[in-house]
């Protein structure tokens, strides 16, 4: 062993103290400085070198105690200076030096000089570990990157005659003494060659030293034995004959190749066969459409004929006015692994919103997870593939990272895959993102972010052992950042060269990965090179056998047509639609709504909670009519008991924007949380409430996602208030509202979106009802309006136990939450079901000369307006579902009128929003093709409502004027 000092083991890492106490200088005794305190001075030393600079500008600037301190270490005999605080190297060590020098009486001067560079060669290895990774060779383009000064030894004092001193290197990954010049070259290879980390960011000491000794053990390389060379050669063929292939056979059609980033397929392999090795039965993974053809032929395993079928477009009588272009489409299959695992791979449908199926494939996975009852999420695991434009360009990707370490999303850790073509569409870095890398913005989590060069397989295969042993160990993200470039345009017809002629001129110079790997082989003579070509050879005779077969006479293309956990489920037109009961007995809401406002006996809610649960009770026993909140939560009580999943989440859904719910309570003394639904649910686990991020399109991606694969629970995301619902306009659009059409996918998910015009100005009175209805189309979504709290009582046990699953789109209230007009009855819980029309029974059909239409909280001001009045003559009509519109059922209650009363629509939205603009545009002048109607609204607006309450207030006012003038 060398006779230089090592750094113990146990010593606290001095370069990242965040002690923030002020400490008293240690003791010294007999003008001597001893263990004690030089542990002192490693625990303590950013606060001790301020003081030492203190006290070199001004002996009396510091304490006594201090100023004695120094006075005992002879730091005036040093020699030091003020400004030696700011040399580069010394910045962190002048201190310990000092205490070095008067550490032990007799100790010569060699061991003291040996410390001090020890501790910067500490320094040097400190900052490759840091900012190695800005000089790592991770670029296959080879762009310079500039140096940072800190990774010259030079930097820190050392000369060329140093480069052969021995040093003790214990601490570290191999020898326990190497020479400078082997642990530069270690260095550079762990830290600099094909692979850049950076890790140093996380707080953990325990995390970063795991990923420590994991990369410099083995100086981040990974030995391949020759039959896993063989298996990364066959993929990269793969890869890269697939989309030779396709661009042969389809000149000019569109298919965003991968070519170029072709790594990614064998990247994509050996997470799978590793994903098995560590138990992993099931993998979820989401992209967009680069190279997406690519994965479905070589890692989802769908038949390349179905894809080249797809191509050939021949089949247009199965596509009219429906499916999707086939880089957007999904698949699921099941992949046996080396290891012997059984693996479910499910891809994802997604639109060209590249993104936003970020949260849609998570929610997925959460919910696969907790049906298969996977708490501790070890059994599953996602992959989401990035671009990099994307990655450091949409704001979906902050919501999704942000969601990974909360209860309420959490799912085991995602690993994250960049396919960094280092230009989005014709933009490039310096014009898309403000940071050094696109994965800049995962740095908010305590992750590692891995830089790889996608043309080294070797290294490739590296950081994904890294990366899936990394979320296997913390159960945390992980990022792959995998340099690659694209070869094409971001099109096939697009000419790149436009706008980035020298980045294409360097790749069109460029073999593919594969022959550059074939070449690395045959020069390790691991392969052969007649070996490489006929797997090429055989790769693409199988892609013209399958390529016969898509144009055989009598090819039939099966879609999957749904199974699993949707095989009892299905979609369609609503005339197919079932009907269930939703009443509960009497006795049955008794017991729950009793059970439901009982908490423990130590429990002690707020003192004004006491009340409402009190109401509650009485609702439940018949001696209080049910508010809207009562009604929630007797309707989701009574369906976890039934042994129904509950999923809810939004921004305060546990106590309610409007404090009407109170689904979680407080202990008003210990802060404790109660959830009375699990005391009801069959089983516990079934019940989850959970207030979500400050997020509307990550969090409405994920619950919709969770109900693709819940079709037997009910899924519910509410908005804080329904204006705020366009921010996620792109989950509505691309998934809720298009995916039966486009992909043939269900769901069940419900969005609870508070609205009506109260006096709250533009963004608090709207939800926007026109934009859903104006996006309802063969029965793809239920939009409802209810009035009372039994329609919402029964529309959410519907919602729940129908076969026939849509998504529910419901305008709730906010002032009529405890309106007595709006509450209900316990009897008409305990009969009756939801009335997708109501009539009105309060007056005599044949004396009526009047009929208003309308829907939602203005029902209540026109029935008011009309006691006011006393206009018996008019019936007031209300649409609680428009759309699927009833017309069958409205078209009953109208005829029951006088064919001479005039009809008229009344709404409370501006005149070009609300609902008038969907029925004129479907009726035209007649509803129902028979009955010519009017409508009665707010004059046009570009805003949804005035600012001012007063205004407010007059403009409601000539609405219900209006409504009941004489013609």
């Amino acid at each position: 062993m060398s006779n230089l000092s090592s750094r113990p083991a146990s010593a606290p890492d001095f370069l990242d103290s965040e002690d923030s106490a002020e400490p008293s200088p240690p003791a010294a005794s007999a003008g001597t400085v001893g263990e004690t305190e030089t542990e002192f001075a490693t625990e303590n030393l950013e606060f001790a070198e301020a003081q030492l600079e203190s006290y070199l500008l001004d002996r009396n600037s510091v304490s006594p105690d201090w100023r004695h301190y120094f006075d005992d270490l002879k730091v005036v005999d040093s020699g030091l200076t003020p400004e030696a605080m700011h040399t580069p190297f010394q910045s962190r060590s002048i201190y310990r030096r000092l205490v070095g020098q008067n550490s032990a009486a007799g100790s010569d001067a060699n061991s003291s000089s040996s410390a001090l560079w020890q501790e910067r060669l500490e320094q040097l290895i400190r900052s490759y570990r840091v900012r190695g990774h800005v000089v790592a060779a991770i670029d296959p383009l080879n762009a310079e990157r500039p140096r940072p000064a800190e990774l010259d030894p030079g930097f820190y004092g050392f000369t060329e005659q140093q480069l052969e001193q021995q040093f003790s290197t214990e601490w570290s990954g191999g020898p326990d003494v190497r020479t400078l010049r082997e642990m530069v070259e270690w260095l550079q290879t762990t830290y600099c060659r094909s692979i850049g980390v950076q890790y140093m960011h996380i707080d953990s000491l325990q995390v970063r030293k795991w990923l420590e000794t994991r990369m410099e053990k083995t100086a981040n390389r990974l030995r391949l034995s020759r039959s896993e060379q063989l298996r990364i050669l066959e993929r990269l063929s793969d890869a890269v004959v697939f989309e030779e292939f396709v661009q042969k056979k389809y000149v000019g059609a569109k298919s965003f190749s991968l070519e170029g980033a072709e790594s990614l397929i064998p990247l994509l392999d050996i997470a799978i066969e590793h994903a098995g090795s560590q138990g992993i039965e099931l993998m979820v993974l989401g992209m967009a459409h680069r190279g997406r053809l690519n994965v479905l032929a070589n890692i989802m395993g769908k038949e390349p004929s179905k894809i080249f079928r797809e191509f050939d477009d021949v089949d247009p009588e199965l596509k009219m006015g429906r499916g999707d272009v086939k880089y957007h489409l999904g698949y699921s299959s099941d992949r046996m692994t080396s290891s012997g695992q059984n693996v479910h791979l499910t891809l994802c449908f997604n639109p060209s919103h590249l993104e936003f199926v970020n949260p849609v494939a998570l929610g997925r996975l959460r919910a696969k997870q907790d049906r298969s009852r996977d708490v501790d999420r070890q059994k599953t695991c996602c992959i989401l593939i990035h671009g990099d434009a994307a990655f450091a360009g949409e704001g979906v990707v902050q919501e999704t990272l942000n969601l990974s370490e909360l209860p309420g999303y959490q799912t085991g850790g995602t690993l994250h895959i960049i396919v960094n073509n280092q230009i989005g569409f014709t933009t490039s870095p310096s014009e898309a993102r403000s940071c050094a890398y696109a994965t800049d913005i995962a740095r908010m989590l305590q992750i590692p972010i891995f830089h790889v060069n996608g043309e080294d397989p070797e290294a490739v295969a590296q950081v994904m052992h890294l990366a899936m042993d990394f979320r296997q160990r913390f159960q945390r993200d992980v990022v792959i950042d995998m340099y690659c470039f694209r070869r094409r345009g971001h099109n096939e017809s697009d000419e790149p060269a436009f706008t980035q002629p020298t980045m294409y001129q360097v790749i069109r110079s460029r073999e593919t990965v594969f022959n550059s790997f074939l070449d690395s082989l045959v020069s390790l003579n691991e392969v052969s090179r007649e070996e490489g070509l006929d797997i090429v050879a055989r790769r693409a005779q199988a892609l013209e056998e399958e390529l016969k077969e898509a144009r055989r006479e009598g090819f039939r293309y099966l879609e999957d047509t749904g199974g699993g956990v949707w095989q009892d489920f299905y979609g369609g037109l609503a005339v197919n639609a079932d009907s269930p009961d939703t009443t509960l007995s009497a006795e049955s809401l008794s017991g729950l709504m009793n059970t439901l406002t009982t908490p423990p006996a130590d429990f002690t809610p707020h003192r004004k909670v006491e009340m409402v649960l009190s109401s509650r009770r009485k609702m439940g026993d018949g001696e209080q009519l049910f508010d809207w909140g009562g009604a929630e939560l007797a309707a989701l009580g009574s369906l976890v008991q039934s042994g129904i999943r509950l999923r809810f989440s939004g921004q305060d859904v546990r106590r309610g924007t409007f404090s009407h719910r109170h689904a979680a309570l407080f202990d008003s003394k210990t802060g404790q949380m109660w959830l009375g639904l699990t005391d009801v649910a069959s089983d516990p686990a079934l019940v989850e409430v959970y207030n979500s991020p400050l997020s509307e399109v990550g969090v409405l991606g994920f619950e919709y996602g969770y109900s693709l694969d819940c079709p037997d629970g009910l899924v519910i995301w509410e908005a804080q208030f329904g204006d705020f619902v366009n921010v996620a306009q792109v989950i509505i659009d691309q998934f809720i509202a298009s995916a039966e059409d486009k992909w043939k996918r269900f769901s069940g998910l419900v969005m609870l979106l508070p609205h009506g015009m109260e006096g709250a100005g533009p963004e608090h009175s709207s939800a926007r009802l026109e934009r859903f209805l104006a996006m309802a189309a063969e029965d793809n979504i239920q939009v409802c309006y209810p009035t009372t709290a039994a329609q919402y009582f029964h529309m959410l046990r519907r919602q729940a136990l129908r076969r026939w699953k849509k998504p529910l789109v419901v305008m709730t209230p906010k002032s009529l939450l405890r309106s007595r007009d709006a509450s209900s009855d316990i009897s008409d819980l305990t009969a009756g079901g939801f009335q997708e029309v109501i009539g009105d029974s309060s007056v005599v059909a044949e004396n009526v000369s009047r009929v208003l239409l309308c829907t939602g909280k203005i029902y209540y001001e026109l029935v008011a307006k009309r006691a006011e009045l006393e206009r018996q003559d008019c019936a007031i009509v209300r649409l609680e579902q428009l759309y699927p519109f009833p017309a069958a059922a409205l078209d009953e209650l109208l005829s029951a009128f006088p064919e001479s009363a005039s009809l008229f629509w009344v709404q409370e939205e501006p005149r070009n929003l609300g609902a008038w603009g969907f029925l004129r545009m479907r009726f035209g002048e007649r509803l129902l093709e028979k009955y010519p109607f009017r409508g009665i609204s707010r004059p046009e607006s570009a805003s949804p409502a005035t600012g001012s309450a007063t205004s407010h207030r007059i403009e409601q006012q000539t609405i219900l004027k209006q409504a009941f003038e004489l013609e």
